[in-house]
C-alpha cells in the first residue's frame, strides 16, 4: 500500500503562523519610536487611525482590516523566519532580522507613495495624505533608521546582517530613482526596466532569505540559493503587481483601477508593450507622451494588452516561479520549511493575487 501524499501546506497559514511571531516584535519596535514617528508609523501599519486610536481590524501587515493585498501579508519577513527554520535555526532567533526587513519595506512603501502622489493604500487614506508629505517622509526615515537599530541588536546572525542589509536598501533606492527616472524618459529599454525592478523589489526578499539563513546557520552555498530564490520570487512579485496597478480590482488592490497608468509609469507591462514592435505599442506610445485623461485610460490599458504586455508579464512569472523553485530545492532546507517557503512562493507569483 502507498503512503499518502503529504498535503501542500497552505500560504495563509504559513503567514498566520509566522505573524504571531512577527506581530509583537513589530509593535515593540515600533513603540520605541518618539511619540510624533510612532503615530504616522501606526497609522500606516493600520494599528490605529489618525488621531490614535485603535483601528478595527487588526490591519497593516497582518492583513485585517487593511491588508487585503498581499504586500499586506508580511511575506518577506515570513521568508526570513522559514529561511532560518529550514537551515537548522529557531525562528524566534531570526526576529531581529524580519522586524528589520519588514521597517525597511514599510519605510519604502510610505516613501513611495510620496513620490508617485498615491492617496489611497489599504482601502485608507495614505501617510502623506493625512499628516503632510514632510511628516510621512520623517516618519519613513525614522523606520528606516529602526530597522538598523533592530538589526545590530541581534547577535546570532553573524556580522554581516547590518552591511547585507545596507547593501539591499542602496539597492532598493537605485532601483526607486531608476522609476522615478524612467517617468521623465520618453524611452525605456526591457532590460534596464527588469534591472529596476530587481533593485527596487527583488533585493529585498532576497534579502530577507540571505538574513535568515545567515540567522539560521546555513552553509555559504544554501545561503546563496537562497538569495537566489528570494531574488526570482520578488521579481516575479513586482510583475504582477505590476499588472494588478494596470488591470486590478480596487477591492483587492486598495488602489484606484488605473492608478499606474494615471501616473504614466513606465512599468515592465508598459515597457514591454512599449518595446514590442507592434501597432498597438506605436499607438500606447504616442498615448504616454501626454498626459492621460480619465476617459485615455481603458484604452491605454487595451493598448498595453493588445501589443503583448499582459502576455510577457505572466510567461516571464511563470518562468521566474520554475527557477525560485529549482533554487529552493537545491538549498536542501527541512522538508517542513521547503513545503512553506514553496507556498508563499506560490502566492507571491499567483495571478489573482
Amino acid at each position: 500500500m502507498t503512503e499518502p501524499v503529504a498535503a501542500r501546506p497552505c500560504a495563509a497559514d504559513v503567514l498566520a503562523r509566522t505573524r504571531d511571531l512577527l506581530d509583537p516584535a513589530l509593535r515593540r519596535a515600533v513603540g520605541t519610536l518618539p511619540p510624533s514617528m510612532r503615530r504616522v508609523a501606526g497609522y500606516h501599519f493600520g494599528w490605529w487611525d489618525a488621531r490614535g486610536r485603535p483601528a478595527g481590524g487588526g490591519g497593516g501587515p497582518a492583513g485585517g482590516a487593511v491588508g487585503g493585498a498581499a504586500v499586506g501579508k508580511a511575506l518577506r519577513p515570513a521568508f526570513t523566519l522559514l529561511a532560518a527554520e529550514g537551515a537548522g535555526g529557531e525562528p524566534p532567533a531570526a526576529l531581529p532580522a524580519a522586524v528589520a526587513v519588514e521597517l525597511v519595506h514599510n519605510f519604502s512603501l510610505i516613501h513611495d507613495d510620496v513620490m508617485d502622489g498615491d492617496r489611497v493604500r489599504r482601502h485608507r487614506p495614505t501617510a502623506w495624505a493625512v499628516f503632510g508629505r514632510a511628516q510621512a517622509i520623517l516618519a519613513g526615515d525614522s523606520l528606516l533608521a529602526l530597522a538598523f537599530a533592530v538589526l545590530a541588536t541581534g547577535t546570532d546572525g553573524g556580522p554581516d546582517g547590518v552591511p547585507v542589509l545596507a547593501g539591499r536598501v542602496q539597492s532598493l533606492l537605485d532601483g526607486q530613482s531608476a522609476d522615478l527616472d524612467f517617468e521623465e524618459r520618453a524611452e525605456v529599454g526591457l532590460e534596464e526596466c527588469v534591472r529596476m525592478a530587481e533593485g527596487k523589489t527583488a533585493a529585498l526578499f532576497g534579502c530577507a532569505c540571505a538574513l535568515g539563513a545567515s540567522y539560521g546557520g546555513a552553509t555559504p552555498s544554501q545561503s546563496v540559493l537562497l538569495e537566489e530564490f528570494g531574488e526570482r520570487v520578488g521579481l516575479a512579485f513586482q510583475i504582477l503587481d505590476d499588472l494588478l496597478g494596470i488591470w486590478g480590482d480596487p477591492a483587492v488592490t486598495g488602489k484606484p483601477v488605473h492608478s499606474d497608468l494615471r501616473n504614466r509609469k513606465k512599468s515592465l507591462p508598459v515597457v514591454a508593450a512599449l518595446t514590442s514592435g507592434t501597432p498597438a505599442g506605436a499607438a500606447l506610445a504616442a498615448l504616454y507622451r501626454r498626459p492621460l485623461a480619465e476617459p485615455d485610460l481603458a484604452r491605454t490599458a487595451r493598448l498595453v494588452e493588445e501589443a503583448g504586455g499582459r502576455a510577457w508579464s505572466l510567461a516571464r512569472v511563470d518562468g521566474l516561479l520554475a527557477e525560485a523553485l529549482e533554487s529552493l530545492r537545491a538549498a536542501g532546507l527541512t522538508p517542513e520549511a521547503t513545503a512553506g517557503l514553496e507556498a508563499l512562493a506560490r502566492l507571491a507569483a499567483d495571478r489573482d493575487h
